[in-house]
């Protein structure tokens, strides 16, 4: 039995993959949708530990996603995963995010940022 749930965010299969396959064997069970409506109602549906977020996603952005899941639950922890976080992470602070990941990244910077928030 996974200890967290972990929600990835993400518009882009390949990175989806990569991702997935970073936190594989973290004693996590890994959660993703391809846009930010299909986070906001799959955050309503499992309420992950924690959301990775993409910002430049169709249907709904990252941001708007943010916004819409902390409405649900202010007690969310969302971290912003972009390659936009010098030009638009910190609008996905200021909705909420708890901190920004700019890809590329490396699965040690990916698990240390999770490590702060969660212990998987």
């Amino acid at each position: 039995m996974s200890r967290y749930k972990i929600l990835v965010v993400e518009d882009d299969p390949a990175v989806l993959d990569v991702v997935k396959l970073m936190l594989n064997g973290n004693n996590c069970q890994v959660l993703t949708a391809r846009n930010g409506r299909e986070a906001v109602d799959l955050y309503r549906f499992a309420k992950p530990d924690i959301v990775l977020m993409d910002i430049e996603m169709p249907v709904m952005d990252g941001i708007e996603a943010t916004k819409e899941i902390l409405r649900l639950d202010p007690n969310a922890k969302i971290i912003g995963v972009t390659a936009f976080s010098k030009t638009k992470g910190k609008d996905l602070i200021a909705a909420g995010a708890l901190e920004m990941i700019e890809k590329p990244f490396t699965r040690r910077k990916l698990l240390a940022a999770i490590k702060k928030y969660l212990e998987c």
